[in-house]
């Protein structure tokens, strides 16, 4: 009993093109659903940053009896805020009035973000 065709073992072109186009609609699927949380994300922090900045002038208004305040009275390593870290190559204003709205231009060089203290 010998057998003149040997099985082979593998996968056919038909297999594997399948698994190409089902890795490639869940592909399809996810990126842009991780590129709206990651925006979300940014967004999120860069709020926070103007939080920070907005009460830390307002501590700079109550200090120095003042209704204006530079950023570079605000960030530093003996000032209110310790760092200010960007988190999209955004850009922070350089001055902050009193109830004046935040305006952080930049974010992802596509958004504008605003903040009312």
């Amino acid at each position: 009993m010998n057998k003149s065709h040997s099985a082979q073992k593998g996968f056919t072109l038909v297999e594997i093109m399948i698994v190409v186009v089902i890795i490639g609609l869940l592909a399809a699927m996810a990126i842009p659903a991780f590129q709206k949380v990651r925006v979300a994300s940014q967004d999120k922090a860069v709020l926070n940053n103007a939080r920070q900045m907005a009460a830390a002038a307002d501590q700079y208004y109550l200090e120095n009896g003042a209704t204006y305040a530079i950023s570079t009275s605000l960030v530093g390593a003996t000032n209110y805020v310790k760092a200010l870290n960007t988190v999209a190559s955004e850009s922070y204003p350089a001055g902050y009035t009193q109830g004046v709205t935040i305006t952080i231009a930049g974010v992802a060089n596509a958004r504008t973000i605003t903040y009312a203290p």
